[in-house]
């Protein structure tokens, strides 16, 4: 936490104003048909974030009017900075892979139905907003896109010279109440969604189903830490609940259950998905590892320092295991949750992870989960626009530069050519 010196009283941080995107919208019951005008599906073709970026303004400008009413110090505090979060920053990739998913379904979508999805695009993006609050707090991670976090933040508004461990702890606890609130944001946009008799069943299914797994996905997180777990198939298990199915699959799920689509297009659609969303998260385990700060917007080498039990580490750990590598493993069991761990020490981690040979397997993995996502993409027979939109964003997850041909890893993270092993299924099983 950052400490200020000269403080006397806590002070108020510029950014507790209403969001940029607020200050223009007049919150009343008026507010939702002025902001819900209708942009026909090209318009959201266009550019999917903005979209759903209007959206949000409107949902949350409702709420923080709410809030206001309820208590000014809350809504300061707390409301605003759901808004604020939510509206600035991102790359909405859960939203732009819930339209596409519809669109691959519907050539023509009317007005009502892109109403909706940008409603329900919304309400993953506050579940998201609540996921990553939640996650920096629980990871003490002081930057989230760049900036400080939302504990961090609360902890350097109240703290001063003579209370900065009691302004951590409120920064870690008021946090929490600021992820349960956008949790209940999220809530509360799906159930003001007027859903048709087809629709309305499979939406809220998923809608229970995603909020489930993304809790799960964050506990096997946590466990593996603590439980000082080396297994791979618990790596690759968390990946699958983590970023998988929470990131890709319920998101292209639910397009497509907005679009009416057929069962079978339903499961290529979710089999794509799973897919891509592994590979999702392992390149992100790459970042955490091998990633530039200034390009992921959090500190390099975060996941060695919290001891994070990534797909990256546990097969680095297991080629280790296979070499006899005794004093690799014994550089990663000192090291790795190691809070307080420097440069120096980092850089050793790096290195010995690149001479077990696993960060080009992940590469290699990731190349080949994105293939296969696009064969079931194809199965889907998918409308071809936005099958090449999707091709894109399955590309860009996986820090790939394009799904076809031969993709390029967005990290040098040494050789990829050593032996794979044991290979995940889509379920994430080994």
């Amino acid at each position: 936490m950052r400490r200020r010196t000269g403080a006397t009283a806590p002070r108020t941080p510029r950014d507790t104003g209403p969001p940029p995107g607020l200050r223009t919208v007049t919150a009343g019951p008026d507010r939702a048909d002025t902001c819900s005008a209708g942009p026909g599906p090209e318009t959201v073709d266009a550019d999917v974030p903005a979209a759903v970026g209007r959206t949000l303004v409107g949902v949350l400008g409702e709420q923080v009017a709410r809030a206001a009413g309820v208590e000014r110090t809350f809504a300061r505090d707390v409301a605003a900075r759901v808004a604020r979060f939510t509206l600035d920053g991102g790359k909405r990739t859960r939203s732009q892979f819930l339209w596409w998913g519809l669109r691959a379904c519907q050539d023509r979508p009317g007005a009502g139905d892109v109403e909706t999805a940008l409603r329900v695009a919304a309400a993953v993006e506050l579940l998201q907003t609540c996921a990553l609050i939640h996650d920096d707090a629980m990871d003490r991670s002081p930057l989230r896109r760049g900036r400080p976090a939302v504990h961090a933040a609360f902890a350097g508004q109240y703290a001063t010279p003579d209370t900065a461990e009691a302004a951590g702890r409120f920064g870690t606890a008021a946090a929490v109440l600021t992820g349960d609130l956008a949790l209940a944001w999220a809530d509360d946009t799906v159930a003001g969604i007027e859903l048709g008799a087809a629709a309305g069943p499979r939406v809220r299914h998923l809608w229970r189903a995603m909020r489930m797994e993304m809790v799960a996905g964050q506990y096997l997180d946590l466990y593996g830490q603590i439980a000082g777990s080396r297994s791979v198939a618990l790596a690759v298990r968390t990946a699958y609940l983590k970023s998988a199915r929470y990131s890709v699959e319920r998101p292209l799920a639910l397009g497509a259950a907005l679009a009416g689509a057929d069962e079978p297009t339903t499961r290529a659609l979710g089999a794509a998905g799973r897919c891509a969303g592994v590979a999702f998260q392992f390149q992100d385990d790459l970042l955490g590892v091998f990633g530039d700060q200034e390009r992921t917007g959090k500190p390099s080498g975060g996941d060695i320092r919290e001891g994070k039990h990534t797909y990256l580490l546990a097969v680095g750990r297991a080629r280790a295991v296979q070499r006899r590598d005794r004093a690799a493993l014994a550089l990663l069991d000192r090291c790795v949750g190691d809070s307080g761990l420097d440069a120096a020490d980092l850089e050793r981690v790096r290195a010995v992870l690149v001479a077990t040979g696993a960060p080009g397997l992940v590469e290699r993995r990731i190349h080949r989960l994105v293939a296969r996502s696009i064969r079931h993409l194809d199965a889907a027979a998918p409308e071809p626009a936005a099958a090449a939109r999707l091709r894109g964003l399955f590309a860009s997850v996986a820090g790939l530069r394009t799904a076809t041909g031969h993709p390029r890893p967005a990290a040098r993270t040494g050789s990829a050519s050593e032996p794979v092993p044991a290979r995940a299924d889509e379920r994430g099983t080994v």
